[in-house]
């Protein structure tokens, strides 16, 4: 039987979550008849129990459980709706949300800081995940992506910042073993390689590839654990130009290659782009950005 009513499948979404009649009705700020009726309506529609009762209160069925699935995905689906809708104003108040890679968190900091200082008003929450948040759901406003130009439907994609990875080793690494003469005979110098089968990052399959294994004697399954094990002495391994250039711990082994190099994207939905807390950002951020380190040709 069809049903169209979101308030009743909500109070059953909180029942299930919260396992009590009293705890949805907290929640929803209804009295708790309201939430048994909206129960007992619902089961009516759909011909089924949802939930067992017993003393301590309601525990879902097999039934329960795939209605709190669908209406947790609604939920979610509805408060990135809502995200999305504030971000559409013209104020500089709220939050700014933006999602980077980690390793990108010691280079924008300071940005950040300085975009904040001059907007107060606004709550930057900086998001890093190796997943690709979603923009057409609201769960950021401005997207730093690395790598081949983002194809997603219904986002601006703009050209950023080129970053440049070159081969580091530590001073004390240096002092004890020091350094190869070319990447075609590398002795038994240790190299710093990726965890991972088929490694993603480009400087890292570019490693597998040309490097041999025996030589490869520490992995990491993300870049961010890289630096400090360059830093610790574990063998020679890949950073960014802009992470070591006034760094007094570590030297260059083999300037940047462009099969090891990345570009990052300014992503934005299209329903966002034009708002003022996002236009004002990525003016911001691409000024700021003329102060990095360039790579030459």
């Amino acid at each position: 039987m069809a049903f169209n009513d979101w308030d009743e499948v909500r109070t059953a979404f909180q029942v299930a979550r919260l396992g009590t009649v009293s705890g949805a009705a907290q929640v929803l700020g209804v009295h708790h008849a309201t939430v048994i009726r909206h129960i007992d309506s619902l089961e009516g529609k759909l011909g089924a129990k949802l939930f067992q009762r017993h003393a301590r209160g309601y525990t879902p069925t097999e039934a329960g459980l795939d209605l709190l699935t669908v209406a947790q995905s609604t939920d979610d689906q509805l408060a990135q709706l809502a995200n999305r809708i504030r971000g559409r104003g013209n104020e500089m108040t709220g939050e700014l949300i933006i999602t980077s890679l980690a390793i990108l968190a010691p280079l924008l900091s300071p940005a950040l800081a300085a975009f904040r200082e001059e907007h107060p008003e606004l709550t930057i929450k900086f998001l890093t995940d190796e997943r690709v948040f979603r923009l057409e759901y609201g769960e950021a406003h401005v997207a730093i992506r690395a790598g081949n130009p983002p194809d997603q439907p219904d986002n601006v994609v703009q050209k950023f910042y080129h970053q440049g990875f070159a081969l580091y080793a530590s001073k004390d690494y240096i002092a004890k073993h020091g350094r190869p003469d070319t990447l075609e005979e590398v002795g038994d110098h240790m190299f710093i390689g990726s965890a991972e089968d088929v490694p993603r990052a480009p400087f890292f399959a570019w490693l597998k590839k040309h490097i041999p294994e025996r030589n490869i004697g520490y992995r990491v399954n993300q870049i961010t654990a890289a630096r400090p094990a360059v830093l610790a002495g574990l063998g020679i391994g890949f950073s960014t130009t802009w992470a070591e250039g006034d760094c007094g711990e570590t030297e260059m082994i083999f300037p940047p290659r462009p099969e090891w190099n990345s570009q990052l994207w300014l992503v934005t939905h299209v329903d966002l782009h034009r708002t003022a807390k996002v236009q004002t950002f990525l003016a911001f951020l691409k000024d700021w950005s003329t102060r990095w380190p360039v790579l030459e040709d």
